[in-house]
Parts: structure tokens; sequence; C-alpha cells
């Protein structure tokens, strides 16, 4: 029998590239900094437990009543309904690393590879979350026309359809959508605008979405001078490359976070394993959630320019 030497043996030294939970901090912090929509919904950690749906009751708001001396007070008898968010998405990103490609590659393949596991990921979570934004205000939750109650943004009434077109976002527009969600009783904090990167340079153009009166930033932070979008109207706007296309226009949304809601069951996980019929390293990073719309008219989606 042949004699294996200790000086032979993998140890942390030779094999650092594949501990993973090296691989797993990298490709969290990825995650985190490309998720955009997810940050700004409700969420709920739904870590370590068993079952595959979620229950959250949805309570109907009471009214007052006038109190008749010497009657009773009146009881509100209201039946509370719920949202049930199914826990049936389970996505993964693997990569096979050949021994001669992981001997012979830069150390920045690594990188590159945890990087682009957090960012596929983060696209995916949020486009499941836009999925849901077509259910908003009764839409029909189908892809064309973004659910066929977005509306243009010119005016931020008038229905997306076949016979429209997206229109860039005007003052006028942006007010009315903000009004939308005011005749709702929808909380004035916790709205934020999700704009793609053509309504960005759209809205930057525009001497209203510029001036400070309406921006309130000053000095270094002021948006002319960073060329980034502040507060309008006291709602932050956020940029999302992943803003859907459909029918030659882009969605924004405009939501309080109470709108929509993201079950994570399971964080994102990474494991390695030696393939030695491969003779490589199985990288594989995955996680488990759902998503749900919870309150219907909580958001608006506004229909923009390609």
């Amino acid at each position: 029998m042949a004699n294996f030497s200790a000086a032979s043996a993998m140890n942390t030294t030779t094999q650092d590239k594949f501990i993973p939970e090296l691989w797993s901090d990298e490709v969290v912090a990825a995650y985190k900094s490309n998720l955009v929509l997810a940050n700004l919904v409700t969420t709920m950690n739904h870590n370590g437990k068993k079952g595959d749906t979620v229950h959250i009751p949805k309570p109907t708001r009471g009214s007052a009543s006038a109190k008749t001396t010497r009657q009773q007070v009146t009881l509100i008898a209201a039946t509370d309904t719920e949202l049930s968010v199914s826990i049936d998405k389970h996505y993964e990103y693997s990569r096979l690393i050949e021994d001669l490609l992981e001997k012979q590659a830069l150390s920045s393949m690594r990188a590159f590879y945890t990087d682009d596991a957090g960012y596929a990921l983060a696209t995916q979570v949020d486009s499941d979350l836009w999925t849901q934004a077509y259910n908003l205000q009764g839409g029909d939750g189908a892809a064309a026309y973004h659910g066929d109650q977005a509306v243009i943004g010119s005016d931020g009434s008038t229905l997306f359809s076949s016979s429209q077109v997206g229109v860039a976002i005007a003052d006028a527009g942006l007010r009315k959508v903000i009004q939308t969600l005011d005749d709702a009783d929808v909380p004035m904090d916790d709205r934020v605008l999700v704009v793609p990167p053509v309504e960005k340079k759209n809205l930057t153009g525009v001497a209203r979405f510029t001036e400070q009166a309406y921006v309130g930033e000053t000095g270094g932070g002021n948006t002319i001078r960073n060329g980034l979008i502040g507060d309008l109207y006291g709602i932050p706007i956020y940029v999302s490359s992943n803003s859907p296309t459909n029918n030659s226009s882009r969605a924004c949304l405009l939501a309080h976070k109470s709108a929509m809601v993201l079950v994570e069951q399971m964080g994102v996980r990474t494991q390695t394993q030696y393939k030695q019929e491969f003779l490589g390293d199985l990288f594989t990073a995955d996680m488990i959630y759902g998503t749900g719309e919870l309150r219907d008219d909580a958001g608006i989606l506004i229909a923009t320019t390609t």
C-alpha cells in the first residue's frame, strides 16, 4: 500500500477559495446590495419555520358611531379576511468550477461568481415583486399593459392600454397618482416611487424636479450637482433597471410598503461540493421565498416611455 504524506493533504490554505462561509458572506452582500423593490415592501422572516403557506390577517377598518344617551354602544361586527402567501419559489444559481480552471484562473474569478450569484437572485426576487404589482388597483395580474390598471404618466388617470403608449411622468400626473393613494387613506410615510433609468433621465430634465424648493437638498447634496434623484413631494425616488417592459412601455411604481409582502423561508444559502466525476467544485447559491399583494389600494403602476 502506498504511503500518503500529510504534507499533501488539502487544508484551509490550499482550498481557501472554496470555504462555504466565505462564499456565503460575499453572495449575501451582493444580494442585498442589488435589491431595490424588496427593500421597499413589507418583509416577513420565516426562516427555520415549517409550512408552505403564510396566513396574514387583513383586519377590516371600523367606523365611529354616535353615542345615544342611555343606549348601549354600537358594536362593530366585521368579518376580517386574510392573505395567504404561498412559499413556492425556490431559485438557485450554480457553477461547476473544474480543477484546471480553478488552478489557472485569476482570483477575480471567484469575486465575479459571488457577485453574479447575488445579483441573479436579487433580480429574481425583484422581478417576482414587480409581477405582484400587476395586481394593484384591481389589476388582472397579466403582464400586458402592466396589469390593465396602470396609468400613463402625463395625467396619472388615463389607463394604459393597446390604444395608449407609455408617457413620461409629468408634474400633473405625479400629483394625481399621489392623490389616488391619499384618497385611499394610504399612510403618508413609507411611500416610494420606483422608476426605470429612462424615467430618471426624464425627471432630471424637468425644472420642477431639480428646483431646491421641491427637492429639499442643498450644497453638495443638491440633485443638480450630483445627478441623483432625491425626494419629490416628500416621496423618495429609487431607480431600478429591473423595471419590466411591456407593450413598448416601462413600469414605474408609486407604493406604500404595505402594498406587497416578501416572505423569506430560507435566505440566501451557499454550498460547495467537490464532484470527483467532474474533477471540479460545484458551487450553488439558492433561496426559498414567496410574494403576495398585501394591500390592493396602497400602490399604483405608471406606464412611462422606453
